[in-house]
């Protein structure tokens, strides 16, 4: 994991920071682009043709909700904006992107996302599914990954690096917010900054806690099919809690791993697709 978590502490800081990496530090070949549309966040990610972070931004999200567009021209403007932005900084254009969705989704949302990332003015090579995105940068062939978004609870298990089942709960990020939001008595965008504070975390994680403890009870339930799975990996900006890993192990009795800057994890796997379906010849693999 030293590998990957050092991947993502470079790329949260290049998002961050607005930072890029020249053309004379990357490895030579067409840049990859991964479009996560997500219920709380958007993220645009770029990596070279062997998968190093280069660039790329985050949107905040009001597009989509549980992996369906409901503003497209919100989405598509939204995208096109940290294309434009990334671009201006890396003084080159980004032509090749891929798009994810949580697994189970209608076949008509899909083709909405793609639509998104279309329009935004990108050549679309694949879509996939958020936990196999996940997994993809993570490297893990055997095991669950489970994708925690704003919307929804995504759970993949792999096996020999296939995934042989994979299930979608609408439960996420946005259902902790709620709760705070009732809890405390307070607006939804107050209850988002709160929970968005680590300065609140002991006292937010406690109230949000029976959220986390439904999410924990819906990975259960559903890797009772798989008595061989023996370690989850949790992803998403929903996970971040630093009390979040021994819930879920708790109730799963599996070992749980969740990486730094779980948010970016997905968003930067999306990314990396096989550069030799590339139009342009010559890409290093």
């Amino acid at each position: 994991m030293s590998t990957v978590d050092s991947k993502l502490k470079a790329f949260g800081t290049l998002v961050r920071e607005g930072g890029f990496v020249p053309a004379c530090d990357r490895v030579p070949g067409p840049l990859k682009v991964g479009v996560d549309l997500g219920t709380a966040n958007l993220v645009l990610s770029v990596v070279d043709a062997k998968n190093n972070p280069v660039a790329g931004a985050t949107w905040r999200s009001t597009v989509v909700r549980d992996g369906i567009v409901v503003d497209y021209i919100g989405a598509v403007n939204a995208v096109r904006k940290m294309k434009a932005e990334v671009e201006e900084r890396l003084g080159e254009p980004l032509r090749y992107a891929a798009a994810a969705i949580p697994p189970g989704i209608h076949r008509g949302s899909t083709k909405a996302i793609g639509n998104v990332v279309e329009a935004a003015d990108f050549e679309l090579i694949e879509i996939i599914d958020e936990p196999t995105a996940a997994a993809r940068l993570l490297g893990v062939t055997d095991g669950a990954v489970v994708d925690v978004g704003g919307g929804t609870t995504g759970i993949s298990v792999l096996k020999n690096g296939e995934v042989i089942a994979s299930f979608d709960e609408a439960t996420g990020g946005t259902h902790m917010t709620l709760v705070l939001a009732g809890a405390r008595q307070i607006i939804i965008a107050e209850a988002e900054a709160e929970k968005l504070n680590p300065a609140n975390e002991r006292d937010v994680f406690a109230l949000v806690r029976p959220v986390v403890d439904k999410m924990a009870t819906i990975v259960s339930g559903f890797l009772q099919r798989f008595p061989d799975v023996e370690t989850i990996h949790v992803v998403g900006g929903a996970c971040s809690f630093t009390e979040f890993e021994a819930v879920m192990a708790k109730q799963t009795g599996r070992r749980v791993i969740k990486p730094v800057e779980p948010l970016l994890v997905t968003p930067l796997g999306i990314a990396m697709f096989d550069s030799g379906v590339l139009p342009e010849i010559g890409a290093p693999q």
